[in-house]
């Protein structure tokens, strides 16, 4: 094969500047094809936020729902507020008897949301009736976990299974 002789300044300028053109499109090329065949064009799914949320150390919590009352926290999920739970310990053991609730009574729906009578273990609905908290709605979607025996966690991924029971 014979070697190219370029004799025009214009040409010596311009095959390099296409020639790089053509290798970095090709390159671009091989990168999206091989892209799209590791991926298989599969959607991705995103979550935002964490699927956990740390209440704190037990001890602190128990003796604070020992001396006030169950823990009433709105919405974790939306800002609807008809997912607000009630976060309740029985028992004299820190690392046991952790149970959540939703905070609307269990005859009712999310529509009646209580109200805790201050510094009690009780609440009033919105028909007026007062409620201790195993009253209160059991949530299927929604559990407790205490970690390594000193971390009181709520869990939000849709179990329905409790780590401790009353």
């Amino acid at each position: 094969m014979m070697p190219v002789n370029l004799r025009s300044p214009f040409r010596r300028a311009i095959v390099p500047i296409i020639g790089g053109i053509a290798f970095f499109t090709a390159l671009f090329g091989i990168t999206w094809l091989m892209a799209v065949y590791i991926t298989n064009n599969a959607d991705v799914k995103t979550q935002l936020g964490d699927r956990t949320f740390v209440v704190g150390p037990v001890v602190d919590i128990a003796k604070s729902i020992a001396e006030n009352g169950p823990v009433l926290y709105p919405d974790l999920r939306d800002s609807s507020g008809t997912r607000s739970i009630v976060i309740e310990h029985f028992g004299d053991e820190p690392a046991k008897g952790w149970q959540v609730y939703y905070a609307y009574p269990a005859d009712k729906d999310s529509t009646c949301l209580v109200k805790q009578v201050e510094r009690t273990h009780t609440f009033t609905d919105c028909d007026g009736r007062t409620l201790r908290s195993d009253q209160l709605q059991p949530p299927a979607d929604v559990r407790p976990i205490v970690e390594n025996g000193t971390t009181l966690l709520i869990d939000l991924r849709g179990s329905s299974t409790t780590t401790s029971s009353p």
